[in-house]
């Protein structure tokens, strides 16, 4: 995820961005993650499910009698719906272990915009001085529209480019049914066993643009819940290196992983739970960067619509955990 962000940013403006200026691109909501990994990542070569989730049943001889294509078609609308959550707002606390460190965050989603408070950091209560600086930051979010406007742009360009990306994957993948449906092991018995495919690259399609290039080496398995036909499950390597643009850009070493989870989180509402990423990648022909992501989502609560400013002050009315 990180990295496709890298690869835009050196695209436009011709440098790699500075660690200092990378706040906005690396505070991560399980709505972005989407954008970034959702089939952008698809996964054959895998760790192996337990093996004993494959005598759970299996699904319906019907539910499999038509196209893979089929599924993965579903799942890719599905999932811009997911990311876009239309009229859907929650209030959650993300976990987001990277190179900038351990941090949690309280974050509630409004019509204008995600907002954010850090909360906690390595495992610790925040400092006085940490705690006044992110308030200062977030009135002065409050403060000027124009400002929080230039602070949510990196998230709505991924969430494009993610929407993008999404819409083409039926077609830049081969799909097929993976052999016996093997189940998750937390799958619930009670539930209708869920769709389980295999994909890889199609090697009769051509990406039209530089961040699609990326598909091109990557295979994949995906668990998709039968009855909204939403992701559940999502595990990815890339097998093969891939330059984007003739390795100019950046260059992709082969071995990079990701693993996603989906939940629901009340009603026709999905929303990311779960991402480990692990990426190497050579930016601009300067040096290797080794890029690992978890990112978790918890204490999921639906909200009503509101302003990005009460969004603010909701946050910042709130006690910061004691540890």
């Amino acid at each position: 995820m990180q990295s496709l962000q890298v690869m835009k940013t050196a695209q436009t403006t011709g440098r790699l961005p500075a660690r200092g200026n990378a706040q906005a691109s690396t505070r991560l909501s399980p709505n972005r993650c989407a954008l970034f990994c959702a089939y952008a990542f698809v996964f054959s070569v895998f760790n192996p499910v337990d093996s004993a989730a494959a005598f759970q049943e299996t699904p319906a001889t019907s539910l499999l009698a038509g196209p893979a294509r089929a599924w993965a078609l579903d799942c890719a609308n599905n999932e811009v719906l997911v990311m876009e959550h239309p009229n859907s707002y929650l209030r959650y606390r993300q976990h987001t272990v990277d190179g900038k460190g351990d941090q949690v965050r309280d974050q509630i989603e409004t019509p204008e915009g995600t907002v954010s408070r850090l909360i906690q950091r390595d495992g610790r209560a925040l400092t006085h001085a940490e705690d006044s600086a992110e308030r200062d930051r977030l009135n002065s979010l409050a403060a000027s529209p124009a400002l929080f406007a230039r602070h949510i742009r990196h998230d709505e360009e991924n969430r494009k480019m993610g929407s993008e990306m999404i819409r083409m994957m039926p077609d830049a993948m081969l799909w097929s049914y993976s052999s016996a449906q093997p189940q998750l092991p937390n799958h619930s018995a009670g539930d209708p066993a869920l769709i389980v495919l295999d994909f890889k690259p199609n090697p009769a399609w051509s990406p039209p643009n530089l961040e699609s290039e990326l598909l091109t080496g990557l295979a994949g398995r995906v668990w998709i819940d039968p009855r909204s036909r939403t992701m559940v499950r999502l595990e990815a390597t890339l097998f093969h290196a891939v330059n984007i643009g003739w390795g100019m850009l950046a260059h992709i070493y082969p071995g990079g992983t990701a693993t996603l989870e989906q939940t629901n989180a009340g009603g026709q509402r999905w929303i990311m739970q779960h991402i480990v990423e692990q990426l190497t990648v050579q930016a601009l022909m300067v040096k290797n960067v080794k890029q690992k992501l978890i990112s978790d989502a918890a204490d999921l609560q639906p909200v009503a619509p509101m302003s990005y400013q009460q969004a603010i002050r909701t946050l910042l009315d709130t006690p910061l955990p004691v540890r």
